[in-house]
């Protein structure tokens, strides 16, 4: 690697790095609404803002992840405000034994986080467990309590009802049991509900599915399922700082029934209707409407992977990637020298960098998220980044080791010092090896690049999450094929940069 290399890279690298500087900064932005990872709240989220945007600029964060991600987006100011439910805030954000549904007491608590639960929308989204019709007669279902005596049903749970309080935890202790669940994604518990693979699934009171898979919902006999009465978390603030977005938000107060809220899922999850088409729709705002995508579900998945989201998704994506990767480069590199000249500190820095790969990528974001009190960009680099190191790492180590001793002691015969020895003689025959370690670095980010749309940062790994919330076939495949290609087209890229260095050095 010559000098005049050197700095084409690190020219390439400011470029980079300028590019992402500005989603990191906190600027001027418009009203934004946050969503959990289900329909219901993709809907709800779109019409808040398209209710915002009949006066002013709003912005949808859609589908943050579970409570955990959306609460610290809004505790952090990345959002200022989304649907939620009286239960969720009283027994999971609150982290109360019990739910009274009383708003002006939950209010009174959430005063001490700087939060409000303003503007009850008028209908209420309890939990429920379900099981199909077959099951219900064979097993003579009507009840959760009956549960307790059949412990070879199989029931399947979403992953966040598994965890909270008002989840299995308490469920399981209410009514005495011992099945252990399997984890699943909400948007897939149907399909395994109607495969047979699980017998008993976690529902919502508005799962538009219920009906149309003529499920039997089991009653709550012991009464452990409190008040889920829907209204908006918002930051207290947004009073004072934002007066007219924030009385829009009061003026939804009451605006959707309990029927109209089954039919909006159905519009999504049956009819296969665009979560923002319908969310216009209901708001009855012709320009909401001709701002949201045409993408609907009734469109193959090729439509859908051309959908005018493409270029912005594509965008955030390579350049998460991009600015993980040369930052994995400038640290990596230096390390993986220091690794090859100081043998002891080779164990400490290969075996750090390899602990670091072992740690679950979502519970990495989970921790990044807090550390930096932001979802989004910021912690999403910063994970991609402590992915990349290793292999930059070792290969840099691995490179430098393989250099023939002969050339090196030709070196030092010519009167060379170590630095230049490093510069002129060892990085140029390293260079192909450390390139081999940059491209696995750049193909592990860019999938796991697809993980950062759970928190918010953007890329073609939002459509599929989205796609697996409502079970969109081909919204799943809209977003994995970009980022299949985007891994071919890198390796392709780096197969061809190696060719490049390997002709450079047979002249």
């Amino acid at each position: 690697m010559t000098p005049a290399q050197v700095r084409v890279m690190f020219a390439v690298a400011a470029v980079i790095a300028t590019l992402g500087l500005g989603s990191l900064a906190h600027g001027e932005r418009p009203l934004t609404v946050g969503s959990k990872r289900f329909t219901e709240s993709y809907i709800l989220g779109e019409i808040i803002a398209d209710e915002v945007r009949q006066t002013q600029a709003a912005e949808h964060r859609v589908g943050l992840g579970n409570t955990a991600v959306t609460l610290a987006a809004l505790k952090t100011g990345e959002i200022d405000c989304y649907p939620e439910y009286l239960g969720t805030i009283e027994l999971e954000i609150l982290k109360r034994d019990h739910a009274t549904g009383s708003l002006a007491d939950i209010n009174a608590a959430l005063a001490t986080l700087d939060l409000v639960a303003i503007a009850p929308l008028g209908f209420a989204d309890r939990y429920a467990l379900a099981v199909d019709e077959k099951t219900a007669r064979r097993e003579h279902l009507d009840r959760i309590s009956q549960l307790a005596d059949k412990p070879q049903l199989v029931i399947g749970l979403s992953q966040e009802f598994i965890g909270r309080a008002d989840g299995w935890q308490g469920l399981s202790a209410r009514y005495g049991l011992k099945q252990t669940p399997r984890g699943l994604d909400h948007g897939l518990a149907y399909l395994a509900l109607a495969s047979g693979e699980v017998n008993v699934i976690d529902v919502y009171s508005t799962d538009a599915r219920i009906l149309r898979d003529h499920l039997v919902v089991l009653k709550d006999d012991r009464q452990f399922f409190p008040n889920y009465d829907a209204v908006i978390l918002a930051r207290r603030d947004l009073e004072s700082r934002d007066p007219p977005a924030w009385q829009t938000l009061l003026r939804m107060q009451g605006t959707i029934s309990q029927e109209k809220m089954i039919a909006l899922n159905s519009a999504v999850e049956i009819d296969g209707e665009d979560f923002h088409r319908v969310a216009a729709n209901f708001v009855d705002a012709g320009a909401a409407a001709s701002r949201a995508p045409p993408v609907t579900r009734r469109q193959g998945w090729i439509e859908k992977l051309f959908a005018p989201d493409l270029p912005r998704l594509a965008f955030e994506h390579v350049r998460l990637v991009a600015i993980a990767v040369v930052a994995a480069v400038l640290i990596g590199v230096p390390l993986g020298i220091v690794a090859n000249l100081r043998p002891f500190a080779r164990v400490a820095i290969v075996s750090l960098s390899g602990l670091l790969q072992t740690i679950p990528s979502l519970a990495l974001l989970a921790f990044l998220i807090p550390l930096f009190g932001r979802i989004g960009t910021l912690p999403a680099l910063v994970a991609l980044f402590l992915y990349g190191l290793l292999p930059i790492v070792r290969n840099t180590t691995v490179g430098l080791a393989g250099v023939p001793a002969t050339l090196k002691d030709a070196a030092r015969a010519l009167g060379l010092s170590s630095l230049q020895r490093l510069w002129l003689i060892e990085l140029p025959l390293a260079t192909r090896v450390i390139l081999a370690g940059v491209k696995t670095a750049t193909v592990l980010a860019i999938g796991t690049a697809t993980l950062a749309a759970l928190i918010g940062a953007g890329g073609f790994g939002e459509r599929i999450t989205i796609g697996l919330a409502l079970n969109d076939d081909g919204l799943l495949l809209a977003g994995a094929i970009p980022a299949a290609l985007l891994a071919i087209l890198a390796e392709v890229a780096f197969e061809f940069l190696d060719a490049w260095l390997a002709r450079r050095r047979a002249l």
